[in-house]
């Protein structure tokens, strides 16, 4: 297990080109109808792009052209964008700031402690060990930014995990280990948290 897990790691850390931002912003005329002029998403459903990290926005980019990780909505959208493209689109993206909303009252306790805490008695761990504390993820390692993310959107990737529908790579098998274990409470909580974790 701790090989699998160092393996896992290793292959994660792996360093995308830097792209150009300013060729970027040419590149994302397509992208703005669902995910905004900027990278915020202003439907629910659409996850937010801006401020996320390039590493990991390639990687996703190059698994939906590839078909390794289906996206009705994009399906050949991409097609046409060479490997440095998706590069200036991530590095566009990245360089945007990112809009924070705010967590619903009724579902800040049980947002926070899962999120900061994980549960024990479920084995799950804090959301913490791979996005940081202030929900900005982990860059070099390629896992996302989650602060200010849509509900919606982390919900449905949430229980895309756990039913085994998104399993495009091997951070998604760490996810769908642990999504496994919320309950759709739980996902609802840590959805609304992560909506306002700034």
């Amino acid at each position: 297990m701790k090989l699998r897990l160092l393996i896992i790691l290793a292959a994660s850390l792996v360093t995308i080109g830097a792209g150009n931002a300013d060729s970027g912003k040419d590149k994302v005329a397509t992208c703005t109808a669902c995910h905004g002029p900027n990278g915020n998403s202003m439907v629910g459903l659409w996850p937010s792009l801006a401020g996320q990290n390039i590493n990991y926005l390639v990687r996703q980019l190059q698994h939906i052209k590839s078909g390794k990780r289906s996206i009705i909505e994009m399906m050949g959208l991409l097609d046409n964008f060479s490997t440095g493209d998706l590069e200036d689109i991530a590095a566009f993206y990245a360089s945007q700031n990112n809009t924070i909303g705010q967590v619903s009252a009724d579902k800040l306790e049980l947002g926070r402690k899962l999120y900061y805490s994980g549960s024990l008695d479920k084995g799950i761990p804090a959301c913490t060990a791979c996005h940081s504390p202030k929900g900005k993820g982990n860059a070099p390692a390629g896992y996302p930014l989650l602060s200010g993310q849509q509900p919606e959107y982390i919900a449905k990737a949430l229980k895309n995990y756990r039913s085994g529908e998104r399993d495009n790579d091997e951070s998604s098998q760490m996810m769908m280990a642990i999504a496994y274990k919320l309950d759709d409470v739980e996902i609802d909580a840590l959805s609304s948290f992560i909506n306002g974790l700034h």
